[in-house]
């Protein structure tokens, strides 16, 4: 464990620094386990030189750059300002740098439509894979981060969340609420507690639209905002800041369904489908991160966290259950928007512990 968390610490310097070096040669970085235990950096690039800077880290060649890899990806991003929003079946699609690919996740049947998308937007399609998704992403509609919220629109119900991360204002994404909706401490299932603010801001595409999941909660002046993440019986956990961490790290969601889950962020800036319980179109939500932790419904918001205390992001949703087997698009991967795009949309900042 202890050889991991250095790993992790080192991996977040580094990957910035062989950016910065390799330049358009670039092709990513992520943190993998070896065939001996340990843990350690991965750099791709598409040139023979190693980069310097990076002491102990592995280079690999790769055929194409993240430069690249981005174009594709946003070339499928920009068909969705074309049509009425992803193509039936298609269901995420996001750079893979493990496989130096473009990932799309595509239900099984829906192959030619997923082919049909692809050839429509004109991109290298030497650049693109399939793969086989069995289950529909689905939104998972907590002060400190994890713990359960119910939210009041006025209509006679409660609706339940679970609780990002404390913040300047409260962060969460924006399908747990409208402006204006109050929110209340949940003290056992379904059962309100005192008012703990009101959401302030909510962005959440809905039906054919595209665009980002994310919001905040005007937390009341009478509240303490912890700066930690409630481990449901595993140990809560400090926020100690909240720097990005790379592809293959090891992360942890906190939800008020499911409790403490963990798993290993996949992807980032992936676009998802979801679809709601009739299989409709529910909002194709962008620049999320796909990790192989498991949620369930009442999950969404709750905190994504790292082994180090780096605050990652809160949950958007996901495909399968904590019943299934975790993996990815097997049953278990769930998605989160990043914390800091979060922050950095509504001018709020991360609440951290020394």
């Amino acid at each position: 464990m202890a050889q991991y968390l250095k790993a992790e610490r080192l991996a977040m310097q580094q990957e910035k620094v062989a950016e910065r070096q390799l330049g358009r040669e670039f092709a990513g970085a992520w943190l993998e386990r070896k065939a001996n235990g340990s843990f350690g950096l991965v750099v791709a690039t598409t040139s023979n030189t190693r980069p310097a800077g990076v002491p102990g880290a592995e280079s690999r060649h790769a055929r194409h750059s993240l430069a690249a890899l981005n174009a594709t990806k946003g070339q499928l991003d920009d068909q969705l300002a074309r049509r009425a929003g992803a193509p039936r079946g298609v269901y995420s699609w996001a750079v893979d740098l493990p496989s130096n690919s473009v990932v799309l996740g595509v239900a099984p049947g829906a192959e030619d439509a997923a082919i049909d998308f692809v050839a429509r937007s004109g991109l290298d399609a030497s650049t693109v894979r399939f793969e086989r998704m069995d289950q529909a992403p689905q939104r998972r509609a907590a002060i400190q981060g994890g713990r359960g919220i119910l939210r009041d629109p006025g209509d006679g119900y409660l609706y339940a969340c679970s609780s990002g991360f404390a913040v300047t204002k409260g962060a969460t994404p924006g399908h747990c609420g409208d402006v204006g909706e109050i929110v209340y401490q949940e003290v056992s299932q379904w059962t309100p507690g005192v008012r703990l603010g009101a959401f302030a801001a909510s962005a959440m595409p809905e039906g054919n639209q595209t665009g980002p999941d994310r919001g905040w909660v005007q937390v009341d002046s009478t509240h303490t905002l912890s700066p930690s993440v409630y481990g449901y019986g595993k140990g809560d956990v400090t926020v100690r800041g909240g720097t990005e961490a790379p592809v293959g790290t090891a992360i942890c969601r906190s939800g008020r369904t499911s409790g403490w889950h963990c798993g290993a962020i996949g992807s980032k800036n992936v676009t998802v489908s979801y679809v709601n319980d009739s299989g409709q179109p529910d909002g194709t939500v962008t620049g999320l991160t796909r990790t192989t932790a498991c949620a369930e419904g009442g999950d969404s918001g709750g905190s994504y966290i790292t082994g180090v205390g780096q605050a990652q992001g809160v949950l958007s949703g996901g495909s399968g259950s904590c019943k299934g087997r975790q993996g990815r698009n097997g049953g278990g991967n769930s998605y989160f928007t990043p914390i800091n795009a979060i922050l950095g949309a509504y001018g709020l900042s991360l609440r951290t512990s020394p």
